[in-house]
């Protein structure tokens, strides 16, 4: 398997160091050696990433990855690095993956996972085997952070609440036609304030608590047709990554997400999520310099990626898996 992370300098913080210790953390050496991880400094200058200048970067990762001013137009991107492209970054973005996910093909491994390098993966890169396991041959797979409401399915929740609406509204009025006795306690007053106020405000409490509160995701490995904001972790196998960067090529610019989702719907391939998350966002600051400004109290849209089922797994619960399984495999050796 090949891992790689691209990774951009972020003013006064860096997650790297964490990323890459949380992918390597309980590996066994015979897993430690299964695994290439490939760590991009996406600077045309990297002495101006300062994880690039420290002795641990060197020392973990199997490439410390950069620019090849022979293989892409090292003028071209040195001009994506200006502050003013910075703040869209879509293009700059785009071009990094490619360009990672293209050499990670080259390693030609059975599976690519192609991660963030602002997150931290519960149970390391063994919790994502345990959870997922390669041998299901299954096409792609995810790592989502936010599993939200999606606004694309506005229809059905207005709907929805219509219908509820209504509900409230027709079973008030058959219990008081079929009981004349609650006349009393069910006037047109009462029946309005249950239908017009206290129905709507317990709808807005139901999307308030939030998907994964009122709906949540039964755990495990599902398909996921739709919806691919917000991935912080993709799994590609080997025999689609030419076709992918070819596709991500052609774009030029975009969100690497949504691009494989439509990737994904024109050629007819299937989408997995994992759930609950093994990966978590901790990066609160953004690689876009750029930044919209904001009010002081008004979260930055990286503060606002979050998982708040990633804390349902038991650490010590994969950490047995994972023992488990690699007794398994080394019974299968001897």
């Amino acid at each position: 398997m090949c891992v790689g992370i691209a990774s951009v300098a972020r003013e006064g913080v860096s997650y790297l160091q964490s990323a890459v210790g949380s992918v390597l953390e309980g590996l066994s050496a015979t897993e430690r050696e299964a695994l290439y991880l490939i760590v991009f400094i996406a600077h045309t200058n990297p002495a101006e990433h300062p994880a690039y200048l420290q002795p641990w970067l060197h020392a973990l990762a199997d490439r410390v990855f950069l620019y090849d001013p022979d293989a892409l137009d090292i003028d071209h991107v040195r001009g994506l690095e200006t502050p003013e492209e910075k703040s869209g970054a879509h293009e700059k973005g785009l071009l990094d993956y490619t360009y990672l996910l293209k050499e990670c093909g080259s390693i030609n491994t059975s599976y690519t996972v192609m991660l963030e390098d602002d997150v931290v993966l519960m149970g390391g890169i063994t919790g994502l085997n345990t959870r997922w396991r390669p041998s299901n041959n299954r096409p792609s797979k995810r790592e989502r952070t936010f599993l939200g409401w999606n606004s694309e399915e506005w229809p059905i929740y207005l709907f929805s609440s219509l219908l509820a609406i209504s509900g409230v509204v027709a079973t008030t009025t058959a219990i008081r036609h079929c009981l004349p006795a609650t006349t009393t306690y069910l006037p047109n007053e009462t029946i309005a304030l249950l239908s017009v106020v206290i129905t709507p405000l317990l709808i807005i409490l139901f999307f308030a608590a939030g998907q994964a509160t009122t709906l949540p995701i039964p755990a495990g490995v599902h398909l996921m047709p739709n919806f691919g904001c917000c991935s912080q972790g993709l799994v590609f196998p080997q025999a689609r990554i030419n076709d992918l960067v070819s596709w991500y090529e052609s774009k030029r610019a975009g969100y690497v997400d949504m691009l494989t989702e439509d990737y994904a719907d024109q050629n007819g391939e299937t989408r997995w999520a994992l759930t609950p998350c093994v990966l978590q966002h901790v990066g609160s600051k953004s690689s876009k310099t750029n930044s919209p400004s904001r009010h002081k109290n008004q979260r930055t849209a990286s503060e606002t990626i979050w998982n708040f089922r990633f804390k349902e797994h038991d650490v010590e619960s994969l950490r047995r898996e994972h023992e488990l399984q690699k007794e398994a495999e080394e019974g299968l050796h001897v």
